[in-house]
């Protein structure tokens, strides 16, 4: 189903009230529910009035939808959504969060303006930060949520102290990429009277002074947590979009015709960055993050906040994971999950065998009552009350089972149900045997014994089908769980890369900061950045052969190796009651 044809707008995703308190609303979250493809989550965060709503339109690929407004007044309040098909990944949804603009004075609190930011950080793979004029000082300070993350993240539920203490440096690893957009930029690119590009300016504005006086530790605190917890950082220098300064405030009625010609193109650049270089939303582990998920996460983290707990994103992978044991993988994997419990197996068996039992047990009845119709005729006629009628009569019957064996596709029952006709017929034949005054004493047994014999025949071929039908279903499970098997190693090998590409992504990005810390002196910094590359290394080590699917998925994967010799166990069992009935 088309993204577009289920939501034309944007929907206010997390419902932000006048008294701060944080709510999910159901309509936003159905839709996620009804998204089972992979997401790429791009949030854009910024003070309010900055014109962060027009970029998520652009993005969306329209030229109106998340409100902009043209007042001081703030117009987004909590977290909206617009989830549209992704123009560069196919099966894929582009899901845009556009956030309530921070530092509203209307507003005046600041600890929910941090959660806001807090969430944007915790659902997006893609961060856009929206400033207006200049990345100084001032830009920077106002970025101060991005230092108090480490009071409103946490990566494990538990640890030491010393563990908990170094939890930051591993933000690297789960957090999105960082885009700071300058909105509404006239300064001329240049750093020491050379030009240079958007990124340049942005690691020129982020870099460290030398010092350890306080002033020089809070100007650099800021962009020391920059640097440390986001594993890429890009930036994008808008001009002013129009010439007219009221035009301004009609962004969203204006064409492009209407709009400055560097102003469109730097906004081209900007959308083709984000189609190409977003990345899908992963979780802690590098599990691929689908709609459906992304809603529970929404869930999980709100409720934290609410709760005044703060998010912890261990938690959160162990509590999806087990709602995606109960509900995608049981999905994906269907019969898999079943068959991993006895009772199940059983039920498998039970279905299947009854209804084509009881199918072939209605063809098979029918087609003898039809066979047998003339003979029950002669039967009333009285014409093997006479001598010599027992012969005639089991001509007669032998007649009817060989006409019955010519007729194909009579199922699982056609011998079962033969031998019960034979059977009613047998008291009818031995009276008739006894009528027959023909007939000596030794014929008699002799007949007798070949009637027991033809009976037992037919018994043998009767548990020789049940178990020609028994191993085929077998050798069919057998199949069906070395397939499974083999999905679930290939799942576990996919997961180990992905861990894999997640610790290398995160000692790359500090290696290349501590490089850049050495060349510009900050020895103790490189120091530490060592330290905490150090301590990746030993986690890439510990994970080496683990992962969320180990944890999570292989407690349900053993019950069926279990199961296996337990079927193996019921066929060998058929196997030696068909052998002790043939002796």
């Amino acid at each position: 189903m088309s993204c577009s044809k289920y939501m034309p707008a944007p929907v206010c995703l997390i419902e932000n009230d006048e008294n701060g308190k944080l709510r999910v609303r159901k309509e936003a979250k159905d839709i996620l529910d009804g998204i089972t493809e992979p997401v790429v989550v791009v949030s854009v965060v910024g003070l309010y009035r900055t014109g962060k709503s027009y970029l998520m339109n652009r993005l969306a690929g329209q030229q109106s939808g998340f409100a902009l407004g043209s007042t001081i007044e703030s117009k987004t309040k909590g977290i909206w959504m617009w989830c549209v098909p992704h123009p560069n990944k196919k099966g894929h949804t582009l899901v845009l969060l556009d956030t309530e603009g921070l530092g509203d004075v209307a507003k005046g609190d600041s600890k929910n303006d941090g959660w806001i930011f807090c969430l944007a950080v915790l659902l997006s793979s893609t961060l856009v930060y929206n400033s207006r004029g200049t990345i100084d000082n001032t830009a920077v300070e106002k970025l101060h949520y991005v230092v108090e993350l480490t009071e409103q993240i946490k990566i494990r539920s538990t640890g030491a102290p010393d563990e908990e203490e170094g939890e930051d440096s591993e933000f690297v690893r789960f957090f999105p990429s960082f885009i700071w957009v300058v909105r509404d930029f006239t300064l001329e690119l240049e750093i020491d009277g050379k030009k240079v590009t958007d990124d340049d300016y942005l690691e020129f504005a982020l870099n460290l002074r030398k010092g350890v006086s306080k002033k020089t530790r809070d100007y650099n605190l800021p962009r020391e947590c920059i640097r440390r917890y986001f594993p890429s950082r890009k930036c994008f220098v808008f001009p002013f979009p129009v010439t007219c300064h009221k035009n301004m405030t009609r962004l969203e009625i204006l064409q492009d015709q209407d709009l400055a010609q560097q102003f469109l193109e730097v906004t081209g650049h900007f959308c083709d960055h984000m189609f190409v270089n977003s990345d899908v939303k992963r979780l802690k582990g590098g599990h691929i993050v689908t709609g459906q998920l992304l809603g529970h996460l929404v869930e999980i983290y709100v409720e934290t906040i609410s709760s005044g707990e703060v998010p912890c994103l261990e938690n959160a992978v162990v509590v999806l994971a087990n709602l995606e044991n109960q509900t995608a993988v049981q999905e994906a994997l269907k019969v898999y999950q079943t068959g991993m419990e006895e009772e199940a197996v059983s039920m498998f068996y039970t279905d299947l065998l009854e209804e084509n039992k009881m199918t072939s047990e209605r063809k098979c009845r029918d087609l003898l009552k039809n066979l047998s119709s003339d003979m029950n005729k002669r039967m009333q006629d009285g014409e093997y009350s006479q001598s010599g009628g027992y012969e005639l009569y089991k001509r007669d019957r032998d007649a009817i089972v060989e006409q019955y064996h010519r007729e194909p596709n009579k199922g699982i029952r056609a011998e079962a149900v033969l031998e019960e006709f034979l059977k009613e017929r047998e008291p009818e034949a031995n009276s008739i045997l006894c009528m027959d005054n023909k007939l000596t004493e030794n014929e008699k047994q002799i007949n007798k014994e070949k009637e027991n014999a033809a009976l037992l025949k037919q018994k043998l071929k009767e548990e020789e089908e049940k178990r020609i039908e028994s191993e085929k279903m077998m050798e069919t499970e057998k199949a069906r769980h070395e397939d499974r098997v083999k999905q679930m190693q290939e799942s576990f090998k996919k997961e180990k890369q992905q861990q894999q590409q997640e610790m290398d992504r995160a000692i790359d990005s500090k290696l290349k900061e501590q490089e850049e810390m050495l060349k510009k002196g900050f020895k103790e910094e490189a120091y530490n950045l060592k330290e905490e590359i150090k301590k990746l290394k030993n986690e890439k080590e510990r994970l080496h052969g683990g992962g969320i699917f180990k944890d999570y998925v292989m407690p349900f994967f053993c019950p069926l190796v279990e199961t296996v010799p337990n079927l193996l166990m019921q066929r060998s069992m058929i196997k030696s009651l068909t052998k002790g009935l043939k002796r």
